[in-house]
């Protein structure tokens, strides 16, 4: 390269060495990496998730997450999110007209009308727009 080329692709070298640090391990652009159940961006695309789930279940009552197992992320145009999660049906139900935060809905206790779930949602966001899209979405009884 030549000399005007050779600072800058130092500078790039240097910081990519430094970012792949043992604390660091290199982020891969396009790359799927853990996320923090706790981040705003999973939590947002879980709250997104879940009501599109309850919208198109034909259950009399609501769920909500129980759990989240695993949640992963992509940088790609926006942001995917993938998140496998243990929801649970709540004595919520879908008639009620005005409808409490699902958070305070507790779930079922009783054997009969508990139901658990494990589910698989794929959601992509785009953060700076507020879109967000279910892009798959896989449940099978728990």
């Amino acid at each position: 390269p030549s000399r005007a080329m050779r600072a800058p692709l130092l500078l790039v070298a240097a910081l990519a060495l430094a970012r792949a640090s043992p604390r660091h391990p290199p982020r891969l652009l396009g790359g799927l990496e853990e996320a923090d159940a706790q981040e705003e961006g999973v939590r947002r695309a879980l709250d997104f998730a879940m009501s599109e789930y309850n919208k198109g279940s034909n259950d009399a009552y609501h769920s909500r997450a129980v759990q989240v197992v695993r949640a992963r992320k992509q940088i790609v145009s926006g942001v995917n999110y993938y998140i496998d999660v243990e929801i649970g049906r709540t004595t919520c139900t879908k008639s009620q007209a005005n409808l409490p935060d699902l958070a305070d809905c507790p779930f079922h206790d009783q054997p009969h009308l508990m139901k658990k779930t494990l589910c698989s949602f794929q959601v992509y966001t785009v953060p700076w727009k507020g879109s967000h899209s279910l892009t798959k979405s896989s449940c099978q009884n728990a």
